[in-house]
C-alpha cells in the first residue's frame, strides 16, 4: 500500500506493491517514456513519504488504529467520488466473496506493514516487500493453475535468500515482528491474484472503492480485537489532532501516488516504467536516515541488492 498499498486494478502490475512486475490491461502508449518514468517515480517516492509519516506516529497511536483511520479517509473519499461518477450503480458488488478476500488481503497487508515500520528501519521493511512481484506468478500457478515461467521460480528463490539476509538482524533484535513485511508481501501478492480473478467486472474506481471498504471493515475488526486483547501497544485511545492530520496526509499521499502511477501507465507500457519502482527504496532509505537515524548495515544492504537484482532479472526476462 503507503496504503492503501492498493494498486489501481488496471495498472496493478506496476503499482505500489507489485513492484517491477509486468502487465496491466491498459491500452498503453510508448510515445512519452521519459515523462512516464518521471511521473511513476514521483508516485513511488510519495509512497515512501507516506510510510515515513506512518513511522512518525509510532508510540503515539497503535498501527491498527492508524491503518483503520487511513482507510476510513480513503474509503470515504472514494465513495463520494464513485457516487458522483456512477451514482447508485457504482455500489454494486460483483463476485462478493472475491471482493471480500481482496479487502482482507489489502487490510492485513497494510496493518502488517504499518506495524513493521514501527519496529524496524523503513528501508529494510520496504525492500522485503519488494518480494511481491516474484510471488505473484508463483501464487498464480498454485491458485489459477497458470504455468509459472522458470524465471519466476529462480527470481523467487534468489529473492528469498535476500530476504533472509535482510531479516537477519531484525529477527534477532525484535523477534517474530521482523517477519511482518514478509506477511505484507504475501498479502499484496495474493491481492493481485484476486484482482485478476475479477478484472473487467467493474470500473477501476468501483474496484478501488470495494477493496477499500472491505479493507476498512477488516482493519476495524483488527483494531477492536487488539484493543480488547489488553495488550498496551494495541490500546485505542482518542487520537490527537496531530495523529488525525498525519493519517489524512498518508491517505492523500497514497491516493496521489496511485493516481500518478496510473497516469504513467497511460503514457508508457507497464514494463517501461517498472524500474522506477526502485525510487521508492531510495527515498525510504534517505527518509529513514534523515528523520529516524536508520542506516542498514552492509550485510542488509547486500541482501537488498539481491532482492532488487532478482526483481530486475524477472522484469528483464518477461520481455
Amino acid at each position: 500500500m503507503s496504503f492503501d498499498r492498493v494498486p489501481p486494478d488496471n495498472a496493478g502490475d506496476v503499482s505500489g506493491h507489485v513492484h517491477g512486475a509486468r502487465g496491466g490491461n491498459l491500452q498503453q502508449s510508448t510515445k512519452l517514456p521519459g515523462s512516464a518514468l518521471l511521473i511513476a517515480a514521483a508516485g513511488f517516492a510519495l509512497l515512501s513519504v507516506g510510510d515515513a509519516v506512518v513511522k512518525s506516529i509510532a508510540g503515539e497511536w497503535p498501527g491498527t488504529g492508524v491503518a483503520a483511520l487511513r482507510f476510513a479517509f480513503g474509503a470515504t473519499a472514494l465513495g463520494g467520488l464513485l457516487f458522483y461518477k456512477q451514482g447508485r450503480a457504482g455500489f454494486i458488488c460483483p463476485s462478493p466473496a472475491i471482493q471480500v478476500a481482496r479487502g482482507v488481503c489489502a487490510g492485513l497487508g497494510a496493518v502488517c506493514f504499518f506495524l513493521a515500520i514501527y519496529v524496524m528501519p523503513l528501508a529494510e521493511a520496504t525492500v522485503i516487500e519488494f518480494l511481491n512481484p516474484m510471488l505473484v506468478p508463483v501464487l498464480s500457478a498454485v491458485i489459477l493453475h497458470e504455468r509459472a515461467p522458470r524465471a519466476a521460480w529462480i527470481a523467487t528463490i534468489v529473492a528469498f535468500i535476500g530476504v533472509l539476509i535482510v531479516l537477519r538482524p531484525n529477527v534477532v533484535a525484535i523477534g517474530w515482528a521482523g517477519l511482518l513485511p514478509l506477511a505484507t508481501a504475501f498479502g499484496m501478492a495474493m491481492m493481485i491474484v484476486l484482482n485478476r480473478m475479477v478484472a473487467g467486472r467493474a470500473s477501476v474506481l468501483q474496484m478501488q472503492f470495494l477493496i477499500s471498504i472491505f479493507a476498512l471493515v477488516t482493519l476495524l475488526i483488527a483494531a477492536v480485537a487488539g484493543h480488547l486483547s489488553g495488550v498496551a501497544a494495541f490500546h485505542i485511545g482518542w487520537p490527537s489532532p496531530s495523529v488525525i492530520l498525519r493519517c489524512a496526509i498518508v491517505a492523500i499521499t497514497a491516493t496521489t501516488a496511485h493516481a500518478l502511477i496510473y497516469m504513467a501507465t497511460e503514457r508508457a507500457s507497464a514494463g517501461a516504467i517498472a524500474p522506477s519502482v526502485y525510487v521508492q527504496l531510495i527515498v525510504a532509505l534517505a527518509l529513514g536516515l534523515i528523520f529516524f537515524g536508520n542506516m542498514p548495515d552492509p550485510i542488509a544492504l547486500g541482501g537488498a541488492a539481491i532482492i532488487i537484482g532478482a526483481g530486475l532479472y524477472l522484469w528483464q526476462r518477461s520481455d
